[in-house]
């Protein structure tokens, strides 16, 4: 009877010991951008708005997963990367839950040439950036982005045509 316990006990340590290094390492790794989308981070956040999101969301898990899909703050070629265009993707029936992209689009959209406007059934508000070829480059969604914020992105990230 005794070896019998011994057993059954000796797998429950096997199966801690395997398990716990997985546990362990899921909280220090990055997410893909995928999963980071559908989390509702970008993966544009930069780490040090994380720790800034931590003073005032008392979320663990919540500042956790945006640790997992920040960029580290830094001054390199990265933080500099700018698109030839964009495609402000939205579908017009939803366009009603997101009055900054309706004002965005109505009063502002025009000082950037390089970007489109494009109606796609059930997609929720996000910029598809481009690159000089109008490949996809990046998605980042805008859900909860004010005008003021649009704005700033593309003016940092768009490139000015020529005859700006």
């Amino acid at each position: 009877m005794n070896k019998g316990l011994m057993g059954g006990y000796g797998y429950g340590v096997v199966l801690i010991l395997v398990l716990l290094p997985f546990s362990l390492g899921a909280s220090a790794e990055q997410l893909s951008s995928r999963e980071c989308e559908n989390l509702g981070f970008t993966g544009l956040a930069l780490c040090s708005d994380c720790n800034t999101l931590s003073d005032y969301v008392k979320d663990k898990e919540l500042v956790s997963d945006c640790l997992k899909c920040c960029t580290e703050d830094s001054d390199d070629a990265t933080t500099k990367i700018t698109y030839s265009g964009a495609l402000l993707e939205v579908c017009m029936r939803k366009l009603v839950f997101y009055p900054e992209v309706v004002s965005f689009i109505e009063e502002e959209k025009d000082q950037f040439p390089s970007v489109k406007v494009q109606y796609d059934f059930n997609s929720p508000p996000k910029l598809i950036m481009l690159d000089d070829e109008g490949q996809q480059k990046e998605t980042i969604r805008i859900d909860n982005w004010k005008r003021e914020h649009i704005l700033q992105f593309l003016r940092e990230k768009v490139k000015r045509l020529a005859s700006d």
